[in-house]
């Protein structure tokens, strides 16, 4: 059964104590402003990522001989980076912001692209990998994406599960009661609060992986293997 974006803006209005259920009608007005606030609602997930439920695994950037930036659209957060060459898959290296890009190494290297970060910018994410790539190899991309904005008749159950409608709904009406200067009641308070200690739960990063990266102290790609192998390395 479709359950629209008005609907849950209607539903939001009741719950946020502004309209009174079965006393007064949502006026147009009020769908109106409830749309606005429901897409700024969703937008803001995209800075708060924990409580964006679901990991998607995206196929669609292919690396570019030489080319060591790719902006991501909408992509929010990364969690695991793979490459393919034909039908392997090779693994990719987390390195930390300040190791990628304060460590020295040799700019103009093209072999195999080992080590990725990540910067979050307008309109999604720039993925950086070194060693630039030497070939067009298929990326595999574990990451978040931002909410999408809706319009009135969006099916929300198409988009989301409906848990995470319920939980749009009581967010929602919180913002209603803070743009218009009213209290949210302490009851539904609560029960939003335990509704984002519970999402943080459903789908949270993987963290049990220990990563040694090319450019961190320690054992790693030598001038031997970037200048003979090319990043290859015999079993």
């Amino acid at each position: 059964m479709a359950y629209t974006a008005q609907q849950l803006i209607t539903r939001a209005w009741y719950l946020s104590g502004i309209v009174a259920r079965g006393a007064q009608t949502v006026s147009g007005q009020q769908i109106t402003d409830g749309l606005y606030l429901l897409n700024a609602f969703l937008d803001f997930k995209s800075v708060e990522t924990d409580l964006i439920p679901d990991w998607t695994y995206d196929t669609s950037i292919v690396a570019v001989p030489g080319q060591e930036e790719y902006f991501i659209p909408n992509c929010v957060a990364i969690e695991s980076v793979t490459f393919n060459i034909d039908v392997l898959r090779y693994p990719m290296d987390y390195t930390t912001r300040t190791r990628y890009f304060g460590s020295g190494r040799v700019d103009n290297i093209s072999t195999l692209p080992f080590n990725w970060t990540y910067l979050r910018a307008v309109g999604g994410s720039n993925l950086y990998m070194y060693f630039l790539p030497a070939g067009n190899y298929p990326l595999k991309i574990m990451g978040k994406f931002a909410l999408t904005d809706v319009s009135l008749d969006t099916d929300m159950s198409i988009m989301y599960d409906t848990y995470y409608i319920e939980y749009l709904r009581y967010g929602l009406a919180q913002y209603m009661c803070s743009e218009f200067g009213i209290i949210f009641n302490p009851q539904s308070t609560e029960l939003l609060k335990k509704m984002e200690r519970e999402l943080m739960y459903v789908s949270p990063p993987d963290l049990s992986m220990a990563k040694i990266t090319l450019l961190s102290q320690g054992t790693g790609y030598n001038y031997g293997d970037i200048n003979i192998g090319r990043g290859w390395r015999p079993n």
